[in-house]
């Protein structure tokens, strides 16, 4: 093993940190679920506010970055054509942040705001509920999601490809605090980032399990509850590590293809087969109450009621966001060399908030259908368990049976995608940014996410993996502001070295063409063509201005 791709402080701070969390959740789970809802409500208290301005400052200063001249500027040499053709691209950023949790959320939270509208906002099961738990579900899963994996991704891709430098987190920071980033303090960054996306991926494994717990339930006689969900658990960690042995292009890749045609033909056949008029009209309407209510969506908070919503909902799912930050965004960076940054930001939080519109719309909006006009009665499958609302909802679809069974398919295909996925970045982080990890170490690193998973199933399931997300997510949270810093001082440099090397050329030229007609002045003098040219001396007089 050389030296370079050898695991370092990063690997082994990491591991010890995990494995305390792993040993604490099996012999002490009520006190670390204790602990963890104690820690929960003093970071939504004290600092709930800053997840918001947070998110929000984000996808402002994608917007403005993307805007101004730094746009222009690309990720790789100047000229550099793009790795892949434009398409090819887009789809690959979709299908990297699309992951389990539309599949997991897309009926149950418009179901979830229907049955219980936001802040009370309007009668619990009626049409205007309906309208606020569309246009909540889009705007959780819109621009603000995607803006958090663009800042991560956009100051990789620029470090890695037009700074020459390592595809670390701790690289982004080089501009702010220079050659620190090569000790302790670089050290800390890179660890952060790997709790942060160990425990990110974990939640994201947790809903998977207890998904496909539902799924079976539903096409099956197998019960629902922590022991189903560990043993399906353990079986989807088989194949996942399975995955991780073979070369990564067979490893991940194919599998992600897979994902993609599943994903879009189940799409298509609930939108075909579905109410299709119904869904239409509902994206219409969504998509004009997003853009209407973003910013006071992006901001409000409840201190006059005292109303958790906003910590159940919003919070999570910005916290959720921010602990994939470094897994998506570093995804996302590898892929998209050769971009300028004005196609970056506009591509990452562009395209997906539009195909996660159509999905939201489309499943969200026939379980809507469904329980207005044809008594589902889906919010109370929602109610007694909010992950068996997808499989209620494809009751009401023709083939009911297949169709079920296709969505199982994808729900444990995405599972097994981001897991792998996540293996290959986290060895990635914990070997000094090779782009090559040991498969020795992704498996190590598979293994760490199946254990936290499980912690997390057996401390309070969805529960708990939504207190442990807002947890893990604050610190990277706060690295991220100082990254989007660290990333505009080096924009900045740029800009002025460029400037000033634009100035250095021009005066350069300027000399070339004054030399280019002296000397031409001289030729045409000698040749008789022209009078010779007089210098005086400075404190010498032209001749018509002599007395």
């Amino acid at each position: 093993m050389s030296m370079n791709n050898r695991p370092g402080w990063v690997f082994y701070l990491s591991i010890l940190l995990l494995a305390v969390f792993v040993g604490a959740g099996i012999l002490l789970p009520e006190q670390l679920a204790n602990w963890a809802d104690t820690g929960l409500e003093f970071t939504t208290v004290h600092f709930g506010w800053l997840y918001l301005f947070a998110t929000t400052g984000f996808l402002v200063f994608c917007i403005a970055v993307a805007a101004s001249d730094y746009g222009h500027i690309r990720l790789g040499a100047d000229g550099e054509a793009p790795e892949f053709p434009y398409l090819t691209w887009l789809g690959m950023i979709f299908s990297s942040g699309m992951g389990v949790g539309l599949v997991f959320w897309a009926v149950a939270e418009p179901m979830s705001h229907f049955m219980a509208p936001p802040f009370g906002g309007a009668e619990a099961e009626s049409p205007h509920a309906a309208s606020l738990a569309m246009r909540y579900s889009l705007f959780h899963w819109g621009f603000h999601q995607w803006a958090n994996f663009a800042v991560v991704g956009l100051a990789i891709a620029y470090v890695r490809f037009r700074r020459q430098r390592p595809g670390l987190i701790s690289e982004t920071f080089r501009a702010s605090i220079g050659h620190r980033v090569d000790g302790s303090i670089g050290h800390g960054i890179n660890t952060l980032a790997v709790i942060s996306t160990v425990f990110g991926v974990a939640t994201t494994l947790g809903l998977g399990v207890i998904q496909i717990n539902s799924g079976l339930v539903s096409v099956s006689d197998i019960g629902f509850g922590a022991n189903q969900q560990l043993f399906i658990l353990g079986a989807i960690a088989v194949v996942f590590l399975l995955c991780a042995l073979a070369p990564l292009e067979s490893g991940v890749r194919y599998v992600s293809d897979a994902n993609m045609v599943l994903a879009a033909f189940l799409l298509a056949f609930v939108f075909f087969f579905g109410p299709t008029d119904f869904i239409t009209a509902a994206m219409t309407n969504a998509i004009g109450d997003y853009f209407a209510n973003m910013m006071g969506m992006s901001l409000v908070m409840t201190p006059y009621t005292g109303d958790d919503w906003v910590e159940r909902w919003t919070i999570f799912y910005w916290a959720w966001g921010l602990s994939w930050a470094p897994f998506v965004g570093s995804f996302i960076a590898r892929i998209s060399r050769g971009r300028t940054i004005r196609e970056f930001v506009f591509g990452v939080i562009g395209t997906p908030v539009l195909l996660s519109i159509f999905w939201f719309s489309t499943f969200g909006g026939s379980a809507l259908y469904f329980e207005l006009f044809e008594g589902a009665a889906l919010g109370e499958a929602v109610t007694r368990e909010m992950s068996s609302a997808l499989f209620a909802t494809l009751d009401f679809l023709p083939g009911t049976s297949i169709i079920s069974a296709l969505m199982l398919v994808l729900i444990v295909l995405f599972v097994i995608t981001s897991a792998n996925s996540a293996t290959f970045v986290l060895g990635m982080f914990t070997s000094k940014g090779t782009l090559t990890p040991k498969r020795w170490l992704r498996v190590t690193w598979g293994l760490v996410q199946v254990l936290v998973a499980g912690v997390l199933l057996i401390s309070g399931g969805l529960a708990a993996l939504q207190t442990i997300s807002i947890l893990a997510a604050f610190p990277f949270m706060v690295l991220m502001i100082f990254m989007a810093v660290s990333l505009l001082k080096s924009l900045r440099d740029e800009q002025r070295q460029l400037e000033l090397h634009e100035a250095i050329t021009r005066g350069r030229m300027m000399q070339l063409l004054e030399e280019h007609d002296r000397a031409k002045a001289e030729q045409l003098a000698e040749a008789g063509l022209i009078e010779p040219e007089i210098e005086y001396e400075e404190d010498e007089t032209m001749p018509e201005d002599r007395t």
